[in-house]
């Protein structure tokens, strides 16, 4: 790769440069602009997206496709605007509606409040969509896209898409399920679901990297937003009038409160996003086309309670990151280190005896003193949670006590030397009943007929 021989300094307005799809591959590509005070010089970013096309395209939907274009070069370029998180914002063709521009305001703001608080940002680190007038399209009347009844569900590899995958299975549906990138551990888990199976393969803009290594501002972006509006454009290229995703309740809770702003890791994932995303797309792409999480109801810790049934799938599952980073897997499916590994194994634990659960993760954490501050973590004992897609830190210290009153988990290293934690900082879990964190609550957007 080139290195960078342009100055980050001379970025001062963000263009959203447009996009074109050809129809005959099924190719995406989104453009961007950095352009420089005068205008004299620009840096052009470019990434594409590659959708398997299952028949000729026709020109029925051309308007709606169009519109969830628009929505994922918009949220797509969370990307590249992170890069310096100020300046100007211009658009090459159509801009938002001030409806529009309210809701990517929010969304650049709260997506982008860990890389903010972890860089130390200044506000405002998000880009002013309002103050776009010019070439801002009228609020449009969208009409049904005559979608057929057809269920999209998002894998992730994950327990949580596995549960949701079965869930829709359960509710009477056949589900087609999708992952974006070509994470190989994703495809095992269709195979043992025996599902069809599609991926829509993502290339990031090749001279990104340069700039991240020449001091580009890097870190999180809300990626399951950019990956919500690319199912978009797969259901309306497979006449699919239903996407399925797996967001628990447990993403509405934020990791920390900085200044008075909530700062969530898991904010696309939240419902304050679906209701924001789920109205964007019956407003103006097409009003049969629904967005929801069938899991919004539930906690981690039922969820794990659930897919503790699903022994199908415990030898090919896998929620570690290191897996999924975009220039390939770290790991061998679980790290036994992370964030994600150690809740999983935590809220699993109450659900499963040590010796199942041994042979999903090739070891026993709960049975490594090494791993005491990372599980402390989850409790949030002395700090905040970990900036990770984790449960709260109240399912975590359930989960504690559900062991401690187990004579199978009760004498692990682990769980004993946690209680002392919990005791020598006057922190009581027993304060916490389990039913209610394994009962669904009501807030959820969740069609009737999936619901159980």
């Amino acid at each position: 790769m080139p290195e960078v021989h342009v100055s980050l300094d001379q970025f001062q307005q963000f263009e959203f440069s447009g996009h074109g799809f050809d129809a005959e591959s099924g190719q995406l590509e989104l453009r961007w602009c950095w352009h420089s005070a005068n205008q004299k010089s620009a840096t052009v970013f470019s990434e594409t997206f590659q959708f398997p096309l299952l028949a000729e395209l026709s020109d029925v939907r051309h308007d709606q496709l169009t519109a969830a274009f628009n929505l994922l070069h918009w949220i797509a370029g969370v990307s590249y605007w992170k890069m310096r998180c100020k300046g100007d914002i211009a658009f090459a063709g159509l801009a938002p509606t001030a409806r529009q521009a309210k809701a990517l305001t929010e969304l650049y703001r709260h997506g982008l409040a860990e890389l903010a608080w972890r860089n130390q940002l200044e506000r405002p680190y998000w880009p002013e969509f309002e103050a776009v007038e010019s070439g801002t399209a009228p609020e449009p009347a969208v009409a049904k896209a005559g979608l057929s009844r057809r269920v999209l569900v998002a894998l992730g590899g994950g327990k949580d898409s596995l549960v949701a995958l079965e869930r829709v299975r359960a509710a009477g549906f056949e589900p087609i399920t999708v992952q974006v990138g070509s994470a190989a551990l994703i495809g095992e888990t269709a195979a043992a679901a025996g599902t069809e199976h599609r991926i829509i393969r993502r290339s990031l803009s090749p001279n990104l990297a340069g700039f991240n290594r020449a001091g580009a501002i890097n870190g999180h972006v809300p990626i399951t937003a950019i990956n919500s509006a690319v199912l978009v454009i797969a259901a309306l290229l497979w006449d699919c009038d239903t996407i399925v995703f797996a967001n628990e309740r447990s993403a509405d809770a934020p990791t920390l409160v900085h200044e008075g702003q909530p700062i969530n890791h898991q904010f696309a994932k939240s419902l304050a996003f679906e209701q924001l995303f789920g109205d964007w797309v019956q407003r103006y792409i097409a009003s049969d086309l629904r967005v929801f999480s069938i899991l919004r109801r539930e906690s981690e810790l039922a969820i794990c309670r659930e897919f503790a049934c699903l022994d199908q799938y415990h030898g090919v599952f896998s929620s570690c990151n290191r897996n999924f980073h975009l220039d390939g897997p770290r790991t061998s499916r679980w790290c036994g280190r992370c964030p994600k590994c150690l809740f999983v194994y935590l809220a699993l634990a109450p659900f499963l005896s040590p010796e199942p659960l041994r042979a999903i993760f090739g070891k026993d954490l709960l049975a490594d003193a090494g791993l005491l501050d990372g599980f402390a973590e989850l409790l949030e004992i002395d700090t905040h949670r970990p900036f990770e897609c984790v449960g709260e830190a109240k399912e975590a210290r359930v989960a504690l006590r559900l062991l401690a009153e187990s004579t199978e988990w009760d004498q692990h290293v682990v769980v004993k030397k946690l209680l002392e934690r919990m005791h020598d900082h006057g922190l009581d879990f027993h304060s916490i009943e389990p039913d209610p964190l394994l009962k669904p609550v009501n807030s959820h957007r969740i069609p009737s007929e999936f619901l159980q």
